[in-house]
């Protein structure tokens, strides 16, 4: 069921009746079995998978955090989770035919940090994607801070283990990578298989030799990421997303001044993505038979 259908229908009641009833047909033949066997004492809410989650962590639960739930609520008795970087209308719509009803995402479901709505309150995108959440009965948490709090970065970690680098990972040093080496070509092709992405934008020679890599998904301020290049002097830096009038333009006048640090940057999604995987592995264990399933969100980008 595609997204584009959901938005063009006119009747928008209709359509989400319509989404409800196919979803018990197609959850029947989509639910995992583990997930039907679950027994009372076996059962979770909402509120306990979160505490499963973040009872490691140091200095949990955080005074202030953006990691709250955005829709549902804490006693809510679990049928499945789905993790995914989005909550995005066709993740949603997977969840719903999983006969998931927990979601733990790892930025916005509502377009802006800290998901306030009130400044939407007219909108019809997000009118028409709450109405698919609350008739469907979901419960959205967002698990950012507490992901990048773990004792090892959860993303970090998702992300090393996607790559292949374990073997190159130092924890007492989680964002340097030293690799044989490669060439910076080699670098780039790797990144978009092991990733899953079909294009980079890179600054550097791709025959450069390529042994240091400074690896920081998602986004990071500019300044941090410019302080980070001047202190570990990588071969290259691996980002999610930069300012392109900051660390970019950084990178091209070291290199005009001789410094050999290049630059690839893969896209915020696509370089956390594995955390939210990490954390399907993780968490499935902590929670019996419930079913865990990730659900990539995928990039909302085409290219030509």
């Amino acid at each position: 069921m595609s997204s584009q259908k959901f938005f063009e229908c006119s009747d928008s009641i209709s359509r989400r009746k319509f989404i409800v009833a196919s979803s018990a047909i197609m959850g029947a033949s989509l639910l995992p079995k583990t997930a039907t066997a679950r027994t009372t004492h076996e059962q979770l809410t909402v509120q306990q998978v979160i505490d499963l989650i973040i009872k490691n962590i140091p200095n949990a639960p955080f005074k202030q955090t953006i990691d709250s739930l955005k829709t549902g609520n804490g006693e809510m008795v679990v049928n499945g989770i789905v993790t995914s970087m989005f909550a995005t209308l066709p993740v949603i719509e997977k969840a719903v035919a999983l006969k998931a009803n927990f979601i733990i995402v790892h930025e916005p479901t509502f377009y802006n940090h800290a998901d306030e709505t009130e400044w939407l309150s007219h909108n019809e995108v997000y009118l028409q994607k709450r109405e698919l959440i609350d008739e469907n009965n979901i419960a959205i948490w967002r698990c950012h801070d507490y992901l990048h709090t773990q004792q090892l970065d959860g993303v970090q970690q998702g992300v090393v283990d996607a790559l292949g680098w374990k073997n190159y990972y130092n924890a007492s040093e989680p964002k340097v990578i030293n690799l044989p080496g490669m060439s910076l070509g080699q670098l780039i092709e790797h990144l978009k298989n092991k990733l899953r992405v079909k294009t980079v934008r890179y600054i550097g020679d791709k025959k450069q030799t390529c042994k240091k890599i400074l690896l920081i998904p998602g986004a990071m301020d500019g300044r941090a990421q410019m302080k980070l290049i001047a202190e570990k002097k990588p071969d290259v830096l691996v980002c999610g997303e930069l300012r392109e009038w900051e660390t970019a333009e950084y990178v091209r006048d070291a290199r005009a001044l001789g410094q050999q640090t290049s630059l690839i940057v893969v896209g915020h999604a696509a370089s956390e993505e594995p955390g939210l995987e990490w954390l399907k592995n993780w968490l499935q264990p902590q929670v019996g038979n419930i079913a865990v399933t990730h659900i990539p969100s995928e990039s909302p980008f085409a290219w030509q």
